[in-house]
């Protein structure tokens, strides 16, 4: 079978052979951030530390079409409320634990992608970014019509959070993010599995050139659906995580501007990493959060106008320019250590 060499794009992680650390780095970065996430409660008011991690895991669901598949996604928003909206029905009239209502919300939220990815994957660039975009404001204006299932502009209200039984967990936010971090995790853990497979491989070839790889015998329109509806999901596990830690389902859910506000986030913290959609979200949470709390009221002003300056000032984003950085000044000091030894003939070896 014939292979491709795909050579990443500036930004879009690969695997380091700098100094053969790689995959050293790779484990410290993953011990880092889990320490980070179950320290977050501890530091952060716990109903804002889940939002981070569900956002978290809602701008990295989208890198995958982003950062990896070259896809702009501007109703994704559409996945995020939809399985919010399931997850909140399936625990209020069913009465089951959070995660099982949470998976329903994910499952639903793919199938809704797979019809609409068959159809916007046709398209590419700005075409594709309207069809998606136009496919998210219908099921907005579903939400907002079928007043009788969600509640309409009041929302979806009063959505529990059983847990077993547990009632630290269904009572204090505290206990409930550590039992739903797991959910969020497992999401996170599966986006990364997936990049970094030959899927994933083959996704990133797709984005730098779609007719070579087409030539290479691979079903382009295929794999971007794949990832279309892998991406659904993922959103919908952070969708549904965020329905239940709020308690209720707000029909903004489902608006563009919630879409928008993702690609913000996966842009600020450097498209085509996974952890710069880790650290976009916090950001942008944090910031909105430190507003909201100091009784400003142009949050949006603020925000956009971060988001105006890390786009001039950091091309990669936030973290994508710190590593991109980082890299190359350990390729410069391997290069001029490898230029040492050849022009010292003591060291070369006999």
């Amino acid at each position: 079978m014939t292979q491709s060499v795909v050579t990443p794009t500036p930004g879009t992680e690969a695997p380091a052979t700098i100094a053969g650390g790689g995959s050293r780095r790779r484990w410290v970065l993953l011990a880092v951030g889990l320490v980070a996430a179950l320290a977050l409660p501890w530091f952060v008011y716990p109903p804002v530390a889940m939002d981070i991690v569900a956002m978290a895991l809602f701008a990295i669901a989208l890198d995958i079409l982003l950062g990896y598949t070259g896809l702009l996604s501007f109703g994704h928003a559409a996945f995020w409320g939809s399985s919010a909206y399931v997850t909140g029905l399936i625990a209020t009239h069913y009465g089951v634990p959070f995660p099982v209502a949470v998976v329903g919300g994910a499952l639903f939220a793919m199938l809704l992608a797979l019809p609409v990815g068959y159809l916007s994957v046709r398209r590419s660039g700005i075409y594709f970014a309207m069809v998606t975009l136009a496919f998210g404001q219908m099921v907005y204006f579903i939400g907002y019509q079928w007043s009788d299932l969600t509640g309409g502009e009041n929302g979806l209200q009063g959505v529990p959070r059983k847990f077993f039984g547990i009632e630290l967990v269904e009572t204090e936010s505290f206990y409930f993010y550590y039992a739903a971090l797991p959910i969020l995790l497992l999401g996170m853990w599966g986006a990364w599995r997936i990049v970094h497979s030959p899927f994933g491989r083959v996704l990133v070839s797709i984005r730098d050139n779609t007719q070579r790889a087409r030539a290479l015998g691979y079903e382009v329109e295929k794999y971007k659906v794949i990832a279309f509806v892998l991406s659904a999901g993922l959103t919908g596990l952070a969708g549904g995580v965020f329905a239940i830690n709020h308690g209720f389902v707000a029909l903004t859910e489902l608006h563009w501007t919630t879409s928008g506000e993702v690609v913000l986030m996966t842009v600020l913290g450097g498209i085509g990493t996974l952890w710069g959609g880790v650290l976009g979200a916090f950001l942008a949470v944090m910031l909105a959060d430190y507003l909201a709390s100091s009784g400003f009221d142009g949050i949006d002003l603020v925000t956009g106008s971060v988001f105006v300056l890390v786009v001039l000032l950091f091309r990669r984003g936030v973290w994508g320019t710190v590593r991109h950085q980082w890299l190359a000044r350990q390729q410069r000091r391997t290069s001029s250590r490898r230029a040492s030894a050849s022009a010292d003939p003591a060291r070369r070896r006999p």
